[in-house]
C-alpha cells in the first residue's frame, strides 16, 4: 500500500481533468468505463444521471489502495433527456429546444474505495437566451458541440449564449469542485495535504 491512495479518474473528459487541476490534483491514471448510457425506458433524468456515474465508478476496475473518481452530466428539460449529440443535426435540434428557455444541468459524481462508495448530484439551473440562426450556424461551425450533454460547453463559445445560472459553475462544466473535494476527503484522499 501507498502512503497516498491512488487518484483513478474514471473519465477521458478533458473538462474533468482540468477541474481536477483546479484542485491540485492531478489522476494517477485515466480509465474509461465501458457501460451502456442509454436511458431506460422512462427514466427521469437525475435518476439516470446518478446511476450512470455509479454505474461507470463501479466499472473500473481498482486495488485496494486506489479511489475511482466517476461523473455524469446530463442535461435536462423538463422530464426529456439531452444526451451528448450524435451529429450536427441533433446539437442544432438540441439547441433550437433550449433557445429562449430555462434548463436543468445535472452533475452526478461517485467516488469508490473498494466496496464503498460515496455519491452527490447537483442540479443548476441554466438559461439559455434565444439564440440567432447566425449564431446557432457559427456554433455548429466551430464543432464545440462534440460530446457534451445539450450540445453545448458553457466554458467555451456557447458560454455567450448563457447569461444567467442558479448553481454550480463547474458542475455545468462537468464536475462540482466543492462536493468533488467532500466525497474524496470521505473517501480518505488528502485534498487539501502534501501528497506522500
Amino acid at each position: 500500500m501507498t502512503d497516498t491512495p491512488h487518484l483513478i479518474l474514471g473519465s477521458g473528459s478533458p473538462r474533468r481533468r482540468e477541474l481536477l487541476a483546479q484542485l491540485g490534483l492531478a489522476p494517477h491514471d485515466i480509465r474509461h468505463p465501458d457501460i451502456d448510457e442509454d436511458p431506460k425506458a422512462g427514466e427521469l433524468p437525475r435518476p439516470y444521471c446518478v446511476r450512470l456515474a455509479r454505474e461507470k465508478a463501479q466499472a473500473i476496475p481498482a486495488t485496494a489502495d486506489e479511489i475511482v473518481l466517476s461523473a455524469d452530466t446530463t442535461v435536462a428539460l423538463g422530464r426529456r433527456i439531452l444526451g451528448k449529440p450524435r451529429d450536427a443535426g441533433e446539437a442544432a435540434e438540441f439547441l433550437t429546444k433550449l433557445s429562449g428557455r430555462r434548463h436543468r444541468v445535472i452533475t452526478a459524481v461517485a467516488v469508490r474505495r473498494g466496496d464503498r462508495l460515496w455519491e452527490r448530484d447537483v442540479v443548476t439551473q441554466v438559461k439559455m437566451k434565444n439564440i440567432s440562426n447566425e449564431e446557432l450556424n457559427a456554433y455548429l461551425a466551430s464543432g464545440d458541440w462534440q460530446g457534451k450533454a445539450g450540445g453545448y460547453g458553457i466554458q467555451g463559445m456557447a458560454g455567450a449564449f448563457i447569461p444567467w445560472i442558479n448553481g454550480s459553475f463547474t458542475a455545468v462544466v462537468g464536475l462540482p469542485l466543492a462536493e468533488t473535494a467532500n466525497l474524496l476527503i470521505a473517501a480518505g484522499y488528502p485534498v487539501y495535504k502534501e501528497k506522500t
